[in-house]
């Protein structure tokens, strides 16, 4: 089937929640997408994780398992990255420079990269090293309290506001307005989306 990402490839390194609905979206229309796992499994303690009947959210994509710590494992990556159109990362800040994987290296072996980055709190700033969740997010840009009854308690909408409306969606939506600018220019450039700058 096509798309109108047909011939797009996206390189998605494996995360949870916005990152990969982001590529999931991109698969959805079209786009080549190849996950990179980690070799061993990870316990999230969420029942049923590893199971296809609930992995809705790694539809439409291959998946290769490398150790990105290792330099042979860096090294695929970087020549999976040569021939990608984009690249999304939902990573903690620095954790992809310190993998030898940041936007510097990676536009160095491919200057047309789209690099998709995806954080709670932003790349800087005094949250930015904070773990956080979608009801953080979503309760310090405001959007929270725009929830519920009138007079009555805010109503959490599970995470479809933070993680996906301004996680997932901003990243999808950067990241084709970027690629549609390297079509032009031949220059790829980073999309940084944070899910509480996205949910305000």
């Amino acid at each position: 089937m096509g798309g109108p990402l047909k011939g797009v490839r996206v390189v998605e390194m494996a995360g949870i929640g916005p990152a990969p609905f982001c590529a999931t979206l991109l698969a959805d229309l079209g786009a080549d997408v190849v996950r990179i796992d980690r070799q061993q499994a990870i316990d999230l303690g969420l029942p049923g994780r590893h199971d296809p009947r609930f992995e809705v959210l790694m539809r439409g994509r291959r998946a290769l398992a490398i150790d990105v710590k290792s330099e042979d494992g860096r090294e695929m990556v970087l020549q999976l990255i040569e021939s990608a159109d984009a690249l999304i990362e939902g990573f903690r800040p620095g954790v992809m420079e310190r993998l030898g994987l940041g936007p510097d290296v990676c536009q160095t072996r491919n200057r047309r990269l789209v690099f998709g980055r995806m954080t709670g709190w932003g790349q800087d700033g005094p949250l930015a090293p904070v773990a956080g969740h979608d009801i953080n997010y979503i309760a310090l840009s405001g959007m929270l309290h725009a929830i519920g009854p009138k007079d009555g308690q805010p109503l959490p909408p599970l995470n479809l506001i933070g993680d996906f409306g301004g996680g997932g969606m901003m990243l999808a939506f950067g990241v084709l307005a970027a690629l549609l600018e390297a079509r032009g220019s031949g220059r790829g450039q980073v999309v940084d989306v944070a899910m509480a700058e996205g949910a305000a």
